[in-house]
């Protein structure tokens, strides 16, 4: 293993033992107290290898500069990672573990006796023979989305100034909080970041350029019904709980993430909580198409109005927010942003490719206000669970597509 990839995976291993779990009930900005700790060690880092103009804002943003060398005048360019990780499945306590030369065998989790990590069920380590993963002991999450992008970039900052007589175009870094919370970008200042596009740094594998999310929107459902002592309940009683129960089942099973790919929405109902008397539902509503979405809040508005034919004395509400934006749907403003990074990757050493992301990103948010913004591969699994891991090769391979994009950008 070179000097540069040990120095990328010990980066990776260090930060995600920095517990930085988004909190959805939290107040503050960041929710939790772990990223700003995270922030602060890897501005720290900036500074000692000598970026420029690093600064970690009162919201934790981390901004730093790789100053432009023997460059052309040309566009600023933006790396962007977020620091935090999903609260779907904790990230405190991680426990990284280092696989070396991988074998292609199944991956025992120590942290919970039983799970394993299977490649008859994980086909994406076929082609990891040889190569070294790092995985969770199973008990958390391991927070390669997006610790992998974080590690990235500041390894990539540190190799480019490490030859300070490389040309290189002026490049902007940027590691934000609560993007899992879809926050990641509340706080971001697009003026401050000085950026004419950016890439995100938060995708899965290698080779893609990711140029298209869906468009999302969160439908908060709240049925209200009518408690009373169950002994007295006759022609008195609307169990909010059945109410819902009946608008769960009513969703098509076509258009759940389980039945779907490729192209093709989803409705997701993924939280509920309540009681006789009001129950809460949070669904989640994606598609490609924006104008789609209205289609599926007009759906469950439909099959809220027939379950309360059936309650005359219930009542369900229904609350739409938008939350993310189509990428594709603002990338004409910087033509450049996608050509760049498929000649980066060229450069490289591989064949890109254009793909479209199930899912948002602080791209999607920011492309929406105005900054282009794809996103990239850096070597990402399994996100979200117990069962993610990481590629140390294709994390390497991502920061080689970052240093070509710099030199080409020395050519303006």
């Amino acid at each position: 293993m070179s000097h540069p990839a040990k120095r990328l995976l010990d980066r990776f291993v260090r930060y995600v033992q920095v517990d930085t779990t988004a909190n959805d009930a939290s107040t503050t900005y960041p929710s939790s107290p772990g990223q700003l700790v995270l922030g602060k060690l890897i501005a720290e880092e900036l500074r000692a290898m000598g970026a420029s103009h690093v600064e970690q804002t009162d919201n934790g943003i981390v901004f730093a500069t790789l100053p432009a060398v023997k460059a052309k005048p040309g566009p600023t360019v933006a790396w962007i990672a977020h620091m935090d990780t999903s609260p779907e499945t904790t990230g405190k306590g991680v426990q990284p573990q280092v696989h070396a030369n991988y074998k292609g065998q199944p991956i025992p989790l120590p942290g919970k006796p039983g799970l394993v990590l299977d490649p008859a069920h994980h086909p994406d380590l076929a082609a990891m023979l040889g190569k070294t993963l790092v995985t969770t002991d199973g008990s958390t999450l391991l927070g390669a989305d997006d610790k992998a992008g974080v590690a990235v970039i500041i390894e990539t900052a540190q190799r480019l100034l490490e030859k300070p007589d490389q040309p290189r175009g002026l490049i902007r870094l940027c590691l934000t909080c609560d993007e899992e919370i879809g926050k990641g970008t509340d706080h971001l200042d697009l003026k401050k970041l000085g950026a004419d596009w950016a890439y995100t740094l938060d995708g899965g594998g290698t080779s893609e350029i990711d140029h298209a999310t869906f468009s999302a929107d969160l439908a908060e459902v709240i049925v209200h019904g009518v408690n009373i002592h169950p002994a007295i309940a006759k022609d008195r009683m609307t169990n909010a709980l059945r109410m819902a129960g009946m608008l769960l089942e009513r969703l098509p099973r076509t258009m759940a993430p389980e039945t779907t790919d490729g192209e093709k929405g989803f409705l997701h109902p993924y939280k509920i909580e309540g009681g006789v008397d009001r129950v809460r539902i949070a669904i989640l509503l994606r598609d490609f198409k924006t104008a789609k979405l209205a289609d599926q809040a007009d759906l469950l508005r439909s099959i809220a109005r027939s379950i309360e034919a059936d309650f005359p004395a219930g009542r369900i509400e229904i609350n739409i927010k938008p939350q993310y934006r189509n990428m594709a749907d603002g990338m004409e403003k910087a033509p450049r942003a996608i050509p760049l990074a498929h000649q980066a990757m060229v450069a490289a050493g591989l064949e890109p490719r254009l793909t479209s992301v199930r899912g948002g990103t602080d791209g999607s948010r920011l492309t929406e206000k105005g900054l282009p913004c794809p996103n990239l591969s850096c070597g990402e699994h399994n996100l979200h669970s117990p069962l993610e891991w990481t590629c140390l090769e294709e994390m390497d391979i991502a920061c080689g597509v970052l240093e070509k994009m710099a030199v080409i950008l020395a050519d303006g």
